[in-house]
């Protein structure tokens, strides 16, 4: 299933109507859910919510949001999505809770339609091993 495309735009709310507005209403609590179903830890998207503040004090200016931009990376690549890291860190900045919304809905579908990948046998072929030799042992008294 390695279509290369995201299975829904960035704005295709009437996909998922219910994602968008759980979104809308509670963005943290879907970026919550979205991080736990993809694996990672729960509370990981409140770094999002919390790093802007701590970096600010420090003196450094903090606008890509550092777990929806990783997140956003990471399932594009776990998925084989096409994409670059500039189109990443401008939907995470702008777009933060369609961003959200999007990866929602592609775990969603992903859930639904998971893929199909056939292994190859990796097993070595099993190796004939030689009968061991027979050893006499001599007792020197």
């Amino acid at each position: 299933m390695a279509s290369g495309k995201w299975s829904s735009g960035l704005c295709d709310c009437c996909k998922s109507a219910s994602t968008c507005c759980y979104g809308f209403w509670c963005c943290p609590c879907l970026a919550c859910t979205v991080a736990a179903q993809f694996g990672e830890n729960r509370c990981l998207p409140l770094c999002d919510l919390l790093s802007p503040a701590a970096f600010a004090a420090c003196g450094i200016p903090l606008c890509a949001p550092p777990a929806g931009l990783s997140m956003r990376v990471a399932m594009r690549n776990k998925y084989g999505i096409k994409g670059s890291v500039c189109n990443d860190i401008a939907t995470s900045c702008f777009c933060g809770c369609c961003s959200w919304c999007q990866m929602h809905r592609e775990l969603k579908h992903r859930k639904k339609h998971p893929n199909v990948v056939k292994v190859a046998n990796t097993q070595p072929a099993p190796v004939m091993m030689q009968p061991a030799m027979q050893q006499q042992v001599v007792v020197v008294r």
